[in-house]
């Protein structure tokens, strides 16, 4: 595999086996997970882990390795989604105020100052407790914390390239802003916005579980990790498999996107500045 792959670091490659078989079982785990994660005592309440139950059961019966299993593309998807809308908002606000600079540039630049220091967490809580709790408003509002910060990171990684001479070359055939930013800035800053969607990957996930946690993310009896962790933490003497498991999980989702982050980078050559939040 690393003939395959020479430039890869070791850490990276095995950070992104572990990565795809997250993505197998979100895809395929709902096919041979052997219960339903809703349904309730499939087993006595609190059972050890067994050949029936791999990781026990919880406080109301529930298949602990089956919920996980489903949690698994719960997470996933709010994860992903919520990366992916705020990368690509971020991204094009970066670009635009990059390519246009001057008046547009710094009027945006100090809106997204004041954005940026407005604690995401806190006001996360604010925004749902008002609006209520749904899975499609907690990956707006993640993704709408992404946006200001990916757009700053993309915005300098596009006035390096801006004054390059092919830009200028482009500006003098006549071509469009959208043309000049599509074929000559994406190409040139591609590297640092996936770099962004990797790190922002993991932090969306800690992000998430950390509001269903919370008691502000996808409602009960939903197998979303961080809820379990909330559910299982009153018990965790008597079953710790129940806090320890959807814990485990999250820890081996956000550890390798860590890993693989950094391998990416400097395949492209690109910094991970890890104190971005």
């Amino acid at each position: 595999m690393l003939a395959w792959f020479p430039e890869w670091p070791l850490s990276a490659l095995i950070a992104g086996s572990i990565l795809v078989l997250h993505g197998v079982i979100a895809l395929t785990g709902p096919m041979w997970a052997p219960y339903s994660p809703t349904k309730i005592l499939v087993g006595q309440p609190f059972a050890s882990p067994s050949t029936a139950h791999l990781l026990g059961t919880d406080n109301l019966g529930r298949d602990v390795f089956s919920r996980v299993v489903y949690g698994e593309r719960t997470v996933l998807t709010l994860s992903l989604s919520a990366t992916g809308l705020g990368v690509l908002c971020g991204a094009s606000l970066g670009l635009v105020t990059g390519y246009a600079r001057g008046w547009l540039d710094e009027v945006v630049m100090r809106i997204i100052d004041i954005m940026i220091s407005i604690p995401p967490l806190i006001l996360a809580l604010l925004v749902i407790s008002a609006l209520g709790s749904s899975p499609l408003l907690l990956v707006l509002t993640v993704a709408f914390f992404y946006v200001p910060r990916v757009a700053r990171v993309v915005r300098a990684a596009t006035l390096r390239v801006v004054m390059e001479d092919f830009v200028t070359i482009a500006r003098a055939r006549g071509e469009s802003a959208w043309s000049i930013a599509h074929k000559e800035l994406l190409p040139n800053v591609i590297g640092t916005v996936l770099v962004e969607f990797a790190i922002r990957s993991g932090y969306a996930v800690i992000f998430i579980g950390s509001m269903g946690f919370l008691g502000f993310g996808p409602p009960p009896p939903t197998p979303e990790w961080g809820l379990m962790v909330n559910q299982g933490r009153e018990y965790i003497v008597t079953a710790p498999w129940a806090v320890v498991a959807p814990a485990v999980g999250i820890a081996s989702l956000v550890v390798p996107l860590n890993l693989f982050t950094d391998g990416m980078a400097r395949l492209l050559g690109q910094s991970v500045p890890w104190e971005r939040h």
